[in-house]
């Protein structure tokens, strides 16, 4: 498993005790990697300490700096500096591009027979069949674009933004306050529902999800409305909501 934290302010991550925590008392035994800025180490030590908590598993906390923080097979996970009041980041995960689709009339043209080959070739590995080497691209479309989801954390939004999180399926940004409080986003480094809006849609962003919202606001409405009339696909974030992002050939919110 792995957690990515933005930044070290309390909102953002004394939930990771807790979770820690349960994790240990549910006997967990795989290992847990936590991301995020210098001072989450010392943070989850010192209050472990303090709460006299032998975990069970590997734990591995590890320092975030700008680039790729994850590659694995099929994902990776990025990482650039967010415009915050304290070290803070920004997060994109990207799938990998999936193979193309295929085309079994063009396998059974080359003799491959239908059944495992079949599946390699769906995999992109290569076969031989009577000592001729049949490639994937044969067979195959175009590669077929991996989905990206990106989460802002909390920021100030910026041209660096903008161009990271380029092209998103998903966009999770921060949207504190309504324009109304446009002066107060600039002071506390946060941002409004409205930049949040203008952000994703210079990034081409399919879908915006509003989240981190001032107290103040009991209904989000106001905050939605402004973001709508920017940007066309917009939603509000929930606690424990689920979304399914589909892939490009298959349409997202609209």
């Amino acid at each position: 498993m792995k957690i990515f934290i933005t930044h070290m302010h309390g909102d953002h991550c004394i939930g990771l005790l807790g979770l820690i925590q349960t994790m240990s008392m549910l006997n967990r035994r795989l290992p847990l990697n936590i991301y995020g800025p210098s001072k989450l180490d010392e943070f989850i030590h010192f209050n472990l300490r303090l709460l006299n908590l032998d975990i069970p598993f590997p734990l591995y906390i590890k320092k975030v700096k700008e680039g790729i923080i994850v590659e694995e097979k099929d994902y990776k996970v990025e990482a650039i500096s967010s415009e915050h009041s304290i070290e803070s980041y920004s997060y994109l995960l990207k799938e990998k591009d999936r193979p193309g689709k295929f085309y079994p009339e063009k396998a059974k043209a080359l003799g491959v027979p239908e059944g495992f080959l079949w599946s390699l070739l769906q995999k992109g590995i290569s076969v031989k069949i009577n000592n001729n080497i049949i490639k994937p691209e044969q067979v195959l479309g175009e590669a077929r674009k991996g989905r990206t989801i990106g989460i802002s954390g909390d920021t100030r939004p910026n041209e660096r933004l903008v161009n990271f999180f380029k092209d998103c399926d998903v966009l999770i940004f921060d949207s504190t306050y309504s324009s109304e409080y446009q002066e107060k986003a600039i002071v506390n480094k946060h941002s409004t529902a409205r930049e949040a809006a203008e952000l994703a849609l210079k990034a081409n962003v399919k879908l915006l999800i509003l989240t981190h919202f001032s107290a103040r606001y009991d209904d989000t409405k106001v905050l939605l409305e402004e973001a709508k009339s920017i940007h066309p696909n917009v939603m509000v974030a929930k606690d424990f909501m689920i979304l399914e992002v589909p892939y490009e050939e298959k349409s997202l919110v609209s």
